[in-house]
């Protein structure tokens, strides 16, 4: 059982992006100091804490820096290293073994069908060419090609829908560690939160139906229009991964709903861009509950009393929508502070609550350029 480490202990937090940053705004909030390591200097979670070590996240002279500094180390993304993580002294709640199963695609799936024993789809491993040739003969197609770690947003993914996808693959093929996963026909893509506290009592935060652009989560929201059915399911499975995995802080898993399937398609090892609207949708956000689980407090039920809905704000929509911020009091508008804006690059998110927000923000998002953003239905 994790100690229970209270106010005004130090939290060091590997990763300065906005995850960071909201993680570091709850500790503040509760009265924790609280450090980053993070390469960029003045980094978003860097702004909001009482200091910041700059270097790369594998230079192991500065995480003993950090570690040194902290009562409690945690993380904001799984790329960590883990072989550094694990000499550090500092109690690290979440352990290494979490960054172990959910930063190599391989091991994952493997856990989620082997271990938790829940839905996921096919899937092989990839290591050369000859693999891949056999591969397309034993999935069922269309599938996707990933890289084994690494890649997000899109990054890093190869489809195999077509001959000429394949015959293209094959000309070029990616000479890296691979898997190959099957693509499901699915009617939703969904995503929950959950965590454990002290007492190994399981958190779920509400359901969120999700749509990405170019393969970016562009919406959220929750509660998603699924059938009391569906949600039991999916309650049932995120609490067989959580109590599986020993888990402490937060853990998102994503998933695909069809008309009589639900699959596990990812998990993420801390908050999820998708559980963005729980900072102002619910009692206790996310990122409140990743410190109470990690700093061994408990967590009271999670309700949330109107729907919610998260809008990402990509590249320069950042500017458009500070400049609307005169024109929508009903705008929860989060600004993480990056110094670049960069097309597809997370720059912050607006939520709203209620029905005739959620309109309105929609509207919105129509009006500025962000014509591929499909309703939910709700």
């Amino acid at each position: 059982m994790t100690n229970v480490v209270l106010p005004p202990a130090t939290i060091g937090i590997i990763g300065g992006g906005q995850l960071g940053q909201m993680m570091a705004l709850s500790a503040k909030s509760m009265g924790y100091k609280v450090g980053i390591l993070d390469p960029t200097a003045d980094s978003p979670a860097g702004q909001v804490s009482d200091f910041q070590i700059v270097a790369n996240y594998d230079d192991q002279v500065a995480l003993k820096e950090l570690s040194s500094h902290s009562d409690i180390l945690t993380y904001e993304f799984e790329n960590v290293d883990v072989t550094a993580l694990s000499q550090q002294t500092t109690d690290v709640p979440q352990g290494t073994k979490l960054l172990e199963i959910t930063s190599n695609r391989l091991t994952e799936k493997a856990f989620i069908r082997d271990v938790a024993k829940v839905p996921v789809t096919q899937f092989m491993a990839i290591e050369s060419l000859d693999d891949f040739k056999s591969a397309i003969q034993r999935i069922t197609l269309p599938a996707i090609l990933k890289t084994v770690s690494g890649g997000y947003d899109g990054h890093g993914q190869w489809p195999v829908e077509s001959e000429s996808d394949i015959a293209q693959l094959k000309a070029d093929f990616p000479n890296v560690p691979l898997i190959l996963e099957q693509r499901v026909a699915f009617k939703k893509e969904l995503s929950i939160m959950v965590t454990r506290d002290v007492g190994n009592h399981v958190s779920l935060w509400p359901i969120a139906e999700n749509v990405h652009v170019n393969h970016i989560l562009k919406t959220s929201f929750a509660p998603a229009k699924i059938s009391e059915v569906e949600a039991e399911k999916i309650r049932h499975i995120a609490t067989r991964i959580a109590d599986s995995l020993n888990l402490r802080g937060v853990l998102g898993i994503e998933l695909f709903v069809s008309e009589d399937h639900i699959w596990v398609n990812e998990l993420a090892p801390r908050p999820h861009n998708s559980g963005h609207y729980t900072i102002e949708g619910t009692n206790i956000s996310q990122f409140e509950g990743h410190i109470r689980s990690i700093m061994g407090l408990p967590l009271p039920e999670i309700v949330s009393e109107k729907p919610a809905l998260m809008l990402n704000l990509l590249g320069n929509e950042l500017q458009q929508a500070r400049e609307d911020l005169v024109n929508h009091p009903e705008w929860h508008f989060h600004d993480y502070g990056k110094s670049v804006m960069k097309h597809n690059r997370k720059m912050g998110h607006i939520t709203v609550l209620g029905e005739e927000n959620i309109k309105k923000l929609y509207e919105w998002s129509q009006i500025h350029g962000q014509r591929d953003v499909s309703k939910p239905e709700h």
